[in-house]
């Protein structure tokens, strides 16, 4: 199974970003699809993650700003980032469960300047 991540960059502080993450080389859909961020000097956090049936958990630092939805496509998820703030700057890896193993994207750097 391989991750696909696309989006993230560099954006001002109040700005937007969208990041899509598309696992391919599974026969099944996902258990749980979503993203993770480590910000320089500290541990990964999780930022948003939904299962397959639609349940949907965002870490406490992004909630109300942030939204993640499962594409139209198979197997992909989109994180739309709003009011991103300085603090926000981390790369952020997609990391995708399915029925026997757990699987993580390179990691997207994104960077909210002030």
């Amino acid at each position: 199974v391989q991750l696909q991540a696309s989006g993230g960059g560099l954006v001002q502080a109040g700005g937007s970003l969208r990041l899509s993450c598309a696992a391919s080389g599974s026969i099944f859909n996902f258990n749980v699809m979503g993203y993770y961020r480590q910000a320089p000097g500290n541990q990964r956090e999780l930022v948003a993650t939904v299962t397959r049936g639609g349940v949907i958990n965002y870490g406490d630092s992004v909630k109300g700003r942030f939204t993640i939805s499962r594409g139209n496509a198979q197997n992909t998820v989109h994180l739309q980032m709003n009011s991103l703030k300085p603090e926000d700057t981390a790369i952020y890896y997609c990391s995708a469960t399915f029925p026997l193993e757990n699987y993580w994207g390179q990691g997207t750097l994104v960077t909210v300047s002030s």
